[in-house]
């Protein structure tokens, strides 16, 4: 009896790890096989401070050519970030066109491996000859003061806008500024809306007030996208994540939210850690009347990590964020927008840099999504609302 249940227990064994082999081979052809948009990845910021060879690996950061390979990255949209300090300066306008500049440049140097797409067509032709798109975003409508600057930018190839960063602007609030200027959207912010709509680009919500996402969603002609986002479900209180209504509204307005990989935005769990070892480096400051960067507090802050490792969120939470979507608005509403180079040492196990989106297609693999169902959420949805955006601003 002992030796038939061992032969049992132990082809058992082998059929589950066989079909977890099947499934993380599958996961791995799926990747090749769909086109996968990521819609923020900060690399044009690093290549800002020191040009990168990109083509081969990078010792730091996450997206290179040869991990965007292996991991199945056809289209990540370049982030065109502007910092807060530089908002109402002339400044701002100039860091945004270096960082263009930096696409441009790898587009140049490396014109068999990267393009940039300007139009949803453009990433389907990329696809089909082997080279990977980069569309551009702008993260910040700092330098969009005026119409002229509207359509400079969508020349350039500028097609989304995420309206506002870490501080309110003449847009419209941010949800990390406890300052609340305009409740919402500026005067000037209200029209921009229906100017984005009429030139085509889409309008990205992630980073604003509620309030501000509640009146594009009036105002809009489009759908929206939430760049970068992910479920405030699972952390409560953080008003950079979307509420469960504002995930309805999205998705009857059509739109899509980009789940962020970034754990802050994942997993309130882990949030609390992170909070409580700040809490404590501050107060080992302010005993001892020690600055940030002193050799002290280098010290205690390894010590402590230490004794009490913050760690990471996982691939399964990024799921889980996608579960939660599907369930609440359906299938067609969620993609990826995993915040790469962008959210430092914070990507949860199993998602570190872009060489592993087959770990989150293996692990939608496992929750019984069909490849139909993956296609969406790696490109379909997101280009769908790209081409509507795009034939709105064609009939008008």
């Amino acid at each position: 009896m002992k030796r038939l249940l061992f032969f049992v227990l132990t082809a058992y064994c082998i059929n589950i790890n066989s079909t977890e082999s099947n499934l993380r081979q599958k996961a791995v052809e799926l990747a090749q096989k769909f086109i996968i948009v990521d819609t923020h990845i900060d690399l044009p910021l690093h290549l800002r401070k020191t040009w990168i060879d990109v083509t081969k690996q990078r010792t730091k950061g996450q997206m290179d050519y040869p991990r965007a390979v292996k991991g199945g990255l056809n289209a990540p949209f370049m982030s065109i970030y502007v910092p807060p300090r530089l908002q109402g300066t002339p400044k701002a306008k100039a860091y945004a066109d270096t960082l263009i500049a930096k696409v441009e440049k790898l587009e140049r140097l490396y014109p068999d491996k990267f393009k940039i797409a300007k139009s949803v067509n453009d990433v389907l032709k990329n696809f089909d000859a082997g080279i990977i798109s980069l569309p551009m975003g702008m993260e910040n409508g700092a330098p969009i003061e005026n119409d002229e600057l509207l359509q400079y930018y969508y020349d350039k190839g500028i097609r989304y806008v995420t309206l506002a960063h870490g501080k309110w602007n003449h847009i419209c609030d941010s949800s990390y500024d406890e300052e609340r200027k305009w409740n919402g959207l500026s005067p000037f912010g209200k029209k921009l809306i229906g100017k984005m709509n009429r030139i085509g680009i889409m309008i990205d919500i992630s980073h604003v007030t509620d309030e501000t996402f509640y009146q594009v969603i009036e105002l809009t002609n489009t759908p929206v996208i939430a760049s970068h986002s992910s479920c405030r479900y699972f952390t409560p209180g953080f008003e950079r994540n979307m509420s469960d209504d504002m995930i309805k509204k999205l998705a009857a307005n059509g739109g899509v939210i980009q789940i962020n990989f970034g754990s802050d935005f994942l997993d309130k769990n882990y949030r609390e850690r992170k909070k409580k070892y700040r809490a404590n480096v501050k107060v080992f400051m302010d005993e001892h009347q020690l600055e940030r960067n002193d050799p002290k507090v280098k010290e205690y802050r390894e010590n402590y990590l230490n004794e009490n490792p913050v760690g990471y969120s996982t691939v399964q939470k990024v799921a889980d964020h996608i579960d939660h979507v599907v369930k609440l608005v359906g299938i067609e509403h969620i993609g990826l927008g995993s915040d790469f180079d962008g959210v430092g040492d914070t990507l949860p196990t199993g998602l570190k840099d872009v060489s592993m989106y087959p770990n989150l297609i293996y692990e939608l693999l496992k929750r019984g999504y069909s490849e139909d169902d993956i296609e969406k959420i790696c490109s379909d949805n997101i280009l769908r609302v790209w081409k509507q955006v795009e034939e709105y601003a064609a009939e008008n």
